[in-house]
């Protein structure tokens, strides 16, 4: 190594020559430190305290100043560190506000998308979250009796609204509320469901927390969500908190299904700069047919149906999720093919239609209908769906060969080709441009037709028959009234009632004002019904939730909900909130002893129920506040004049009529379809 010597007074030093090369550097560095420091310091002091400075003297500025950004700060206590950011005054509003935080940007979303209620259960993980829902001036918070109504209320809520939220606590309310989240699923709603999640500091270490089985494994919840949601979103990060949320609300809404949304509980309260603004606008893209594809689909219908002498068309559940009620009502008009409507589909189209014949439902629909459709061949099927309980246990006499089957995306024609991205509206709209008229189902339907009869004369004082109480409830029904049916003999008694126009189907003009995003971008054409069941899942209890949230979502609708006892006491409870609410449906519930629905399929003891006194149920739960009445019927004049009250006196009511029946009082369509849906039960296992 090379040195240079470097004397002094009293010893000599050899240094490294980069060492002399580097001294000056470092001469200069050691006398202008302090000269530095200052000027750090300085900066620092006129970063943090001029903004405070300002913001004392801007009352005394002159006026002009207001056309000036504004400076906000934001307290230390809340965000790591202190920090100081501008918007323009010319916004809604500012950056970095208190306001700002993960919490209230949710709440602007629900808020956005249509959604003016959530129905929730406070637990320790989303009480903070609660705070910035509600702080939301424009969102309001309906409290449940438990989280499996919450759901079913959101579930009712997006039947209407044409989207729903619930929101609960960890394990505990996600696990109770998975079962309506699986019903919505089944059904195609838009319902989303927010859970208030551990601390983000718990994640990845081995601490057991409450409300958990005990394991240190925080994802016991999202693995049961995965399977009845399209998309989870677990928010335990701000970082990306925004677009979580905005992914699994979008994806909820593009895809007509429940998401699952957990938030940390210790987030919500935070302000973070991706939350600074009002949300800017969804804007989805629509989704689109594939051009070559419709063409090619629309002409094999064609060439299919056009060698058909009798083809008919029936409507399946799918039409609502396909936003294709319009398409099919102007398909019927053009072809002119008897119309029909599968029993989950009741409501999807106008039961005034000149061509409408009833509901196809095998041996237990509407008379002649099941004969015309049989009969014919070709039908086209719209959103079907064919489970052991709409084909009144695999029954339906139909053949592949002569069906049509238009799903939402997707055209197959008998046993030959099939036609992918191709949408049901686009098909069904093009398809009524180019098929030739054939009115012939239509003219054989008219000439076998006889119309129903009328339940016999009740003698004075005789016992309710449940024919007689469908009867009376056929006279309430009108445009200001919607109509919930809950599993059980109710499915066959409502599928008869008459739906008037505006009852049965409404189109989205009337509704736009409620929820402009949903309908403007997603649904402009399409319509959304006024009767409801929950056919594919079929969850007794359904009713009482549903009604909740359905009369919360069209507080100028009248709900009539028909209800059995056996569905009532699996979940009563939420009776108490549609009192609190200030509710006005009517409930009729049907005392008959026992799971009636169950008795037809396959009769046992533990079919039969403990009876309550229901209407002394309902009155303790009244207990003097809220607006409520009940009245127990025995028979036709007392039902007549309970009637009478709750849609006179009582019109503002909560009301409550219990009818009490006799235990083998069924509809006939119950009887039929109970003893095939118990034949296809038991089948016997395939020889191996």
């Amino acid at each position: 190594m090379n040195f240079e010597a470097v004397k002094g007074k009293k010893k000599t030093y050899r240094l490294p020559k980069k060492t002399i090369r580097e001294t000056p550097a470092l001469i200069f560095n050691q006398f202008f430190l302090p000269f530095r420091i200052l000027t750090n310091r300085l900066l620092l002091f006129l970063h943090v305290y001029i903004p405070h400075v300002f913001h004392f003297l801007l009352p005394f500025l002159p006026v002009t100043f207001s056309q000036y950004p504004k400076i906000i700060i934001m307290d230390n206590s809340v965000a790591n560190g202190t920090t100081s950011c501008i918007q323009d005054s010319h916004s809604s509003s500012v950056i970095a506000s208190p306001d700002a935080t993960l919490g209230r940007h949710l709440a602007r979303r629900l808020v956005e998308i249509g959604v003016e209620d959530v129905f929730s259960v406070p637990g320790d993980f989303n009480l903070t979250l609660l705070d910035h829902l509600i702080a939301e001036p424009r969102l309001k918070n309906i409290g449940c009796c438990n989280e499996l109504n919450a759901g079913y209320a959101a579930d009712g809520y997006a039947r209407a609204r044409g989207v729903g939220a619930c929101v609960v606590t960890f394990t505990v309310g996600g696990l109770s509320v998975l079962n309506a989240i699986a019903g919505a699923y089944s059904e195609n709603l838009p319902v989303i469901c927010i859970v208030g999640g551990p601390n983000t500091n718990d994640y990845g270490t081995n601490r057991i927390l409450h409300h958990t089985i005990g394991l240190p494994d925080f994802s016991q919840e999202l693995r049961c969500f995965q399977t009845v949601t399209c998309y989870q979103a677990v928010v335990n990060n701000l970082e990306d908190g925004h677009e979580q949320i905005d992914r699994a609300i979008s994806t909820a809404l593009k895809e007509s299904k429940p998401v699952y949304i957990s938030i940390s509980c210790n987030l919500p309260a935070i302000p973070h700069p991706t939350f600074t603004r009002d949300p800017i606008p969804f804007s989805l893209s629509p989704k689109l047919s594939n051009k070559r594809g419709l063409e090619a689909a629309v002409d094999a219908a064609v060439a299919f149906l056009s060698k058909a002498v009798k083809p008919v068309m029936i409507g399946g559940p799918k039409l609502r999720v396909a936003k294709a009620c319009d398409a099919f009502v102007e398909l019927a008009d053009s072809s002119g093919y008897a119309m029909a409507v599968m029993p989950s589909a009741k409501g999807l189209v106008a039961e005034q239609h000149p061509h409408f014949i009833g509901t196809y439902w095998g041996a237990v629909g509407t008379s002649y209908c099941a004969e015309i459709v049989e009969s014919a061949d070709a039908y086209l099927f719209a959103g079907p769906i064919f489970n052991d309980y709409s084909s009144v246990g695999y029954s339906l006499l139909i053949k592949r060969e002569k069906a049509l089957i238009v799903q939402p995306d997707r055209v197959v024609i008998g046993n030959g080709p099939a036609f992918g991205c191709v949408l049901m509206k686009d098909f069904l709209s093009e398809l009524a441009k180019k098929i030739k008229k054939n009115e012939t189902a239509y003219e054989n339907y008219r000439r076998i037709f006889v119309p129903e009869g009328t339940p016999l004369k009740s003698e004075p004082n005789e016992p309710l028959r449940v024919n007689v109480l469908f009867q009376h409830i056929q006279k309430m029904i009108s445009s200001e009234t919607a109509v919930i049916a809950e599993t059980g003999d109710s499915w066959f008694n409502c599928q008869k009632l008459k739906l008037p126009e505006g009852c049965g189907y409404v189109t989205n003009n009337s509704l736009s004002e409620w929820y402009p995003f949903y309908f403007q971008t997603l649904d402009e054409k399409s319509s959304c019904c006024r009767y409801q069941f929950q056919m594919q899942y079929g969850s007794i209890g359904w009713s009482v939730g549903a009604t909740l949230g359905y009369a919360q979502s069209v507080p100028k609708k009248r709900v009539i909900s028909c209800i059995g006892d056996g569905s009532f006491q699996v979940t009563a409870q939420d009776v108490s909130t549609m009192i609190r609410n200030d509710q006005k449906s009517i409930i009729f519930l049907i005392n008959n002893g026992g799971y009636t629905i169950e008795v037809e399929i396959h009769d046992g003891p533990y079919n039969v129920i403990k009876n309550w006194n229901y209407t002394a149920f309902v009155d303790a739960i009244h207990n003097g506040e809220g607006n409520c009445w009940t009245m127990k019927v025995r028979t036709e004049e007392e039902l007549t004049e309970a009637i009478a009250t709750a849609t006179g006196e009582k019109k503002d009511c909560l009301c409550f009529i219990e009818v009490i029946v006799h235990k083998d009082d069924t509809s006939k369509e119950l009887l039929e379809w109970g003893s095939r849906v118990c034949s296809a039960n038991g089948r016997p296992p395939n020889p191996q």
